[in-house]
């Protein structure tokens, strides 16, 4: 099975105080060249009660986006649950197994990684980034939430400024959605 090279954007959640946020850049890029500044690669679900983030393909994250709700409702909620059977319908139906995108997922309680081959993880500190632009989110994350007081969306929303600083496939159109 090929593994996706997921790049060209940064999508960062962070946990802190019992809120959850979850953010992204907004550039669309094909190749080198920057199409689109202003992108909504975070997205509410299942009511506004879930976050959805992705980075890759913009229709084979929709198309997932799309499946990932309907098992949540089928689910009545169960995040967890919910992206485990999304990641092995992924993973095992042959017409969503050439989708390239990743997905992050949270609630109030739990954030996860979802992708497409069979993943579902936790992260043990409360970030989780992906794209590019992903490791500097997440050791600027860190940093914030060690030495600041700030918000969990103030971390997503600074953090991404300094992903943006650095990867050239980040830019600083940032979306930022949280629960409390």
């Amino acid at each position: 099975m090929r593994h996706p090279l997921i790049r060209h954007t940064t999508v960062l959640a962070v946990r802190r105080d019992g809120q959850v946020a979850l953010g992204s850049d907004g550039q669309v890029t094909m190749g080198n060249t920057i199409l689109k500044h202003g992108a909504s690669k975070v997205r509410r679900l299942l009511d506004g009660s879930v976050l959805a983030g992705f980075a890759g393909s913009t229709a084979d994250a929709v198309a997932l986006f799309t499946r990932f709700e309907q098992k949540l409702e089928q689910f009545r909620g169960q995040l967890e649950r919910a992206a485990v059977e999304l990641a092995t319908d992924w993973r095992t139906e042959k017409s969503l197994r050439t989708l390239e995108a990743l997905l992050i997922v949270a609630d109030r309680e739990t954030t996860l990684l979802v992708s497409g081959t069979g993943d579902v993880i936790a992260p043990d500190e409360g970030i989780l980034a992906v794209g590019s632009g992903g490791p500097f989110a997440t050791a600027a994350a860190r940093a914030l939430l060690l030495h600041t007081p700030m918000t969990a969306p103030e971390v997503v929303r600074e953090a991404l400024k300094i992903a943006a600083g650095i990867d050239v496939y980040t830019n600083d159109a940032i979306r930022v959605e949280s629960l409390p």
